[in-house]
């Protein structure tokens, strides 16, 4: 590859200097330390703040891979589709009817793409540290689990129409829980308890299991039906992988466990009126005010796409919010397509969309081949749950839990080994 052979010339400059610098030879630790304040400040910061977290852990990698001998490129075929994506985001940005707006959401696709790269870098020599990443998440999950209960038990009101209460009665209405994350929104906070909560598969059972449980109850204190579906597909998951992992003589107990529990959650929503309310209105269609907007918003991007289907309009929320204008349906304003799938196709094109769903593919490829180690296995999970969770919500692109995905992809692709292709 070229680009190494300018890095190897460029390595061979700074050798000296690199061999007498304590500040280069410490830079992994900067890095680390830089990843694990991202990962805290992400329960409490403004979007910007979190983002100079991001820049600042890319700058490092940058001075890493031009001053450290051996540093260089490998893709293997995930990479090579995310590499693609990355190119036809460009074409897309180049081609925009509104460039400047195209440009401000271009920067931050470069920043969560470059913070990619460089937890790849930092996990190929550093795999030893990623069990302090998971530690960081759960300390994130116990605070915001805690927080949880406070507002849920207090019954903290809504700061914008979060459900539908015009066919409830005052009993079905649930108090939704939204955390510390900013901006406050259920969904965004349940979102990000389906990316972390899997982290604590990698903690010792003893601390694990009871988190674990705790946590789970705070997500279904979100109300977000979107994380409902999503983490039972997390569940159903792990559930395949932990059978596949018992002796034979064991997988029986474990089939009549996972069958008790499953009688026992669904117990738990009949008997408990405002979550039962709340499942199932996924099934009232339009009857549903919140199901009723996506609809409308899905029909108004498919216009958009297929008018955009080549190159899309560009990338960036605002960008999207400004052609979206020429198409929704009156009193159907909205910020994002609520799919993250036909929002990457609305914005960028079919090839884009192509080549991203590449990536995703060839990742949880590399993750089952890998499925032995707890920490991919992990990641795998959370990577599932976000996924499935994009279908019907677009807070995938709130920081929180974009960070949260590229760190857990990297910990996947740090397992990679070239004989896997």
């Amino acid at each position: 590859m070229f680009l190494n052979t300018i890095l190897s010339y460029s390595q061979k400059i700074f050798e000296p200097f690199y061999n007498k610098s304590f500040f280069l030879q410490k830079i992994d630790l900067l890095i680390g330390a830089d990843v694990l304040l991202l990962i805290l400040s992400a329960t409490f910061a403004q979007s910007d703040f979190i983002g100079y977290f991001g820049l600042f852990a890319i700058l490092l990698t940058i001075v890493k891979i031009f001053t450290k001998k051996g540093e260089g490129f490998e893709l293997n075929a995930a990479d090579k589709f995310l590499l693609a994506y990355f190119m036809f985001v460009i074409i897309s940005v180049a081609g925009s009817s509104l460039f400047c707006l195209s440009l401000k959401g271009f920067f931050k696709t470069l920043t969560y793409l470059g913070f990619y790269v460089a937890m790849v870098h930092y996990f190929k020599d550093n795999k030893d540290k990623i069990k302090y990443i998971f530690f960081a998440y759960a300390i994130c999950i116990a605070i915001e689990t805690a927080a949880a209960f406070m507002q849920n038990f207090l019954s903290v009101g809504e700061i914008s129409g979060w459900q539908d209460t015009s066919r409830l009665n005052p009993e079905e209405v649930m108090t939704r829980v939204y955390g510390t994350l900013k901006p406050y929104n259920p969904n965004l906070f349940g979102g990000y308890l389906l990316a972390c909560i899997p982290a604590l598969i990698a903690l010792p059972k003893r601390f694990g299991i009871p988190l674990g449980v705790v946590s789970a109850s705070a997500l279904i204190f979100t109300g977000c039906r979107g994380a409902y579906i999503a983490f039972f597909a997390q569940l159903a998951v792990l559930s395949v992988f932990i059978y596949k992992a018992l002796e034979p003589k064991l997988k029986r107990f474990f089939v009549i466990l996972a069958s008790c529990l499953v009688l026992v959650l669904s117990f738990v929503i009949v008997s408990i009126t405002s979550l039962r309310a709340r499942i199932f209105s996924i099934f009232a269609m339009r009857s549903d005010s919140s199901n009723s907007f996506r609809f409308n918003v899905y029909q108004s991007c498919i216009h958009m796409f297929k008018d955009n289907w080549l190159l899309g309009i560009g990338v960036g929320n605002q960008n999207f919010r400004e052609i979206y204008g020429l198409y929704m349906k009156t009193g159907f304003d909205a910020l994002s397509a609520y799919n993250i799938y036909l929002e990457t196709a609305v914005e960028s094109g079919i090839f884009a969309l192509l080549a991203f769903l590449g990536f995703i593919i060839f990742t949880i490829k590399t993750a089952l081949k890998k499925s032995g180690s707890i920490y991919v296995l992990a990641a795998l999970i959370s990577i599932i749950g976000i996924l499935i969770h994009g279908f019907v919500d677009t807070v995938f692109f709130r920081p929180q839990i974009q960070f949260t995905f590229w760190i857990m992809a990297a910990v996947i692709r740090s397992s990679y080994v070239r004989e896997q292709d």
